[in-house]
């Protein structure tokens, strides 16, 4: 009994890490070497202006591979339930690493453009999925610190994808062939990382089986609850994303020194690799509710703090508090989707999330543009009435965690996450590929 307690309990990063399964570190490593690789979204538009296509044809290549991300995250939701994890990811990776090798041989736009479309689906299919087993193996005492770590190899990849791929680019004599060729054997590593690494999908009794068979996003929107957390976490985002499209347009305006936006990016990037995981061994104690409605709070904040007289205190004090946000509450955000609904929708649970996410990401820039076109400088209040009405949603929608365990056969409850390790530790369990 002290042994269960123990690993349920709430612990730091290392003991953490060094507890998870082999499979949780190998997610944590593909994540990384993922999103390293990840050349393509930030490289397409020169390459296809460098095979002599026109800047519009150049940018809707980008808002086509757009387009199939957010497609892929929902098959990728849907998969994660069917298949299991290391099938959704090792199907993902491959096909992405074979898309993106061809690339460079597609003689005409049309072409390119197909194979841009499901490059960017199926690169995207393995997020849900990863997420998906990622929250299965974890004790649910635990899924706001795995997430925390989760976020912090993304990010941490992320930041240095661009500097990578730039050096890459200069290595190969200004031409994209070193680039991409990378970029492809980076997905196929992780194909064959999840092949050997992550576990095959369980063999689940068969009334679990039936509700996988039976279960859509359908089921997804009828907890009421959760579409609420859904709305608020597009909102959120659509405000969020403002830092990258809104804000440079407005200091551009007020005649600040440029110098001060890349400034703000570089302190929010830093931020959040720093501080995210040290504080979540903080946060990971704190009710959900708090956690999610502290991050919606105050990006809304930080973010109507940008409508004061713009300078460069301005500028860098609202991104210390949107940013703050960040840190203190993202890895809650990104691991109650895990938590939120039954054990047979997880990965459609997930995958809704990551598409409301990616919607917002997409959609935020062009919100923020048009209104910044009719209101200038006074545009940033308004924004705020955005992370005003995600406050309101987040906090009504999100539960507490004892409403999600699920019934064990003595009737007693069990967290999702522990019964599966406890399947695996039957010696009645059995693996099917």
């Amino acid at each position: 009994m002290a042994r269960g307690a123990q690993r349920q309990s709430a612990a730091g990063i290392w003991q953490t890490f060094n507890e998870s399964p082999t499979a949780v570190k190998a997610i944590f490593a593909g994540v990384f070497i993922n999103r390293v690789g990840a050349f393509l979204n930030i490289f397409l538009v020169l390459f296809m202006a460098s095979r002599g296509h026109s800047p519009a044809e150049s940018a809707a290549a980008l808002g086509v591979y757009g387009v199939g991300g957010v497609l892929g995250i929902l098959i990728g939701g849907m998969l994660a339930d069917r298949l299991g994890a290391r099938a959704a990811t090792v199907f993902s990776m491959s096909s992405a690493a074979v898309l993106t090798a061809a690339l460079l041989y597609l003689p005409n736009y049309v072409l390119l453009l197909a194979a841009v479309a499901l490059c960017g689906l199926v690169s995207q299919i393995f997020r849900p999925a990863s997420a998906t087993l990622l929250s299965e193996l974890t004790p649910e005492s635990r899924q706001v610190m795995i997430f925390a770590m989760y976020r912090f190899g993304l990010n941490l990849g992320t930041t240095v994808a661009p500097l990578l791929g730039f050096a890459l680019y200069y290595l190969g004599h200004r031409r994209y062939t070193l680039l991409f060729w990378v970029e492809a054997l980076v997905a196929l590593l992780y194909a064959l990382l999840a092949l050997v690494a992550l576990p095959a999908k369980q063999k689940r009794s068969a009334a679990v089986a039936n509700e996988k068979a039976t279960g859509s996003y359908l089921e997804v929107l009828r907890d009421r609850r959760y579409t609420l957390y859904l709305l608020a976490a597009f909102f959120n985002t659509v405000v969020y994303m403002q830092y990258l499209s809104t804000l440079p347009l407005d200091i551009k305006a007020q005649g600040v020194a440029l110098l001060w936006y890349t400034v703000a990016v570089a302190l929010n990037g830093a931020m959040v690799i720093a501080f995210e995981l040290p504080l979540t061994k903080l946060s990971q104690r704190w009710p959900l509710r708090i956690s999610i409605g502290t991050t919606f709070a105050l990006v809304g904040l930080g973010m109507a703090s940008y409508g004061l007289p713009l300078g460069p205190v301005v500028v860098v004090l609202g991104t210390l508090v949107w940013t703050t946000g960040e840190v203190v509450g993202a890895p809650a955000v990104f691991a109650y989707p895990a938590m939120a609904g039954p054990a047979h929708l997880k990965g459609r649970y997930i995958g809704s999330f990551q598409f409301m996410f990616a919607s917002g990401s997409a959609i935020g820039p062009v919100i923020g543009g048009a209104l910044f076109t009719v209101l200038g400088h006074r545009v940033w209040p308004v924004l705020a009435i955005g992370s005003a009405a995600a406050l309101l949603l987040g906090v009504t929608a999100v539960r507490s965690v004892a409403d999600t365990r699920q019934p064990t056969e003595d009737g007693a409850e069990l967290p999702a996450a522990e019964q599966l390790l406890a399947e695996e530790r039957s010696p009645l369990a059995t693996e099917t590929s």
